[in-house]
């Protein structure tokens, strides 16, 4: 083989090597923009202070074993405490007591306290509810929908949600009684 056919081959070699890295590349930057255009098109919405609190349906059995449904939209004119939780996690569980003891007071002055539960066991949940005496609603998003729509990540998670249906303040992790009082006085229906 000559020195030409060497070089001849060489450089075909090198064109073919080219063009298979090139369309790898191409491959690559194809996949990079599309998952950035996906992720740029995902739904972000994360619910703040200022907007207007999502509706949603969910349903109960209340004391008298009936079905019972609650909706959100069902509840304006009212300030609303919505309080994602489940039996599984401490701060739910350290942060119920000081809900129910300033649920009977509040409820007359037009607060609503909406606890959805996360659990599946609803036997676990309803011994939760005669160990803490609970009597707000307690509304199981078994399937967690209402947890998605709200982009909840921590538990608890809790939105105070004024009498119009806006979202005036959100927080995550465990209330505490003092912390818990001063968020009611925020949504409080004005009379």
């Amino acid at each position: 083989m000559s020195l030409e056919q060497r070089k001849a081959k060489k450089a075909q070699k090198m064109k073919k090597r080219f063009i298979f890295r090139s369309i790898i590349l191409i491959v690559m930057l194809a996949a990079i923009v599309y998952a950035l255009v996906a992720n740029f098109n995902k739904d972000k919405s994360i619910y703040r202070a200022g907007d207007v609190a999502p509706d949603f349906k969910l349903e109960q059995i209340n004391s008298h074993n009936e079905l019972e449904s609650i909706q959100l939209s069902d509840l304006k004119g009212k300030g609303v405490m919505l309080n994602f939780w489940a039996t599984y996690c401490k701060p739910c569980e350290a942060e119920m007591p000081f809900m129910e003891k300033l649920y009977p007071e509040y409820k007359e002055k037009g607060i609503e306290i909406v606890a959805v539960n996360l659990d599946v066991n609803t036997l676990v949940v309803d011994r939760f509810i005669d160990k803490y005496d609970l009597t707000f609603p307690i509304l199981p998003d078994h399937k967690e929908q209402v947890m998605d729509l709200y982009k909840v990540g921590q538990l608890p998670s809790t939105f105070f949600i004024d009498e119009s249906g806006v979202i005036v303040d959100k927080v995550d992790g465990a209330l505490t009684l003092e912390n818990l009082e001063k968020q009611f006085q925020k949504i409080l229906p004005k009379k």
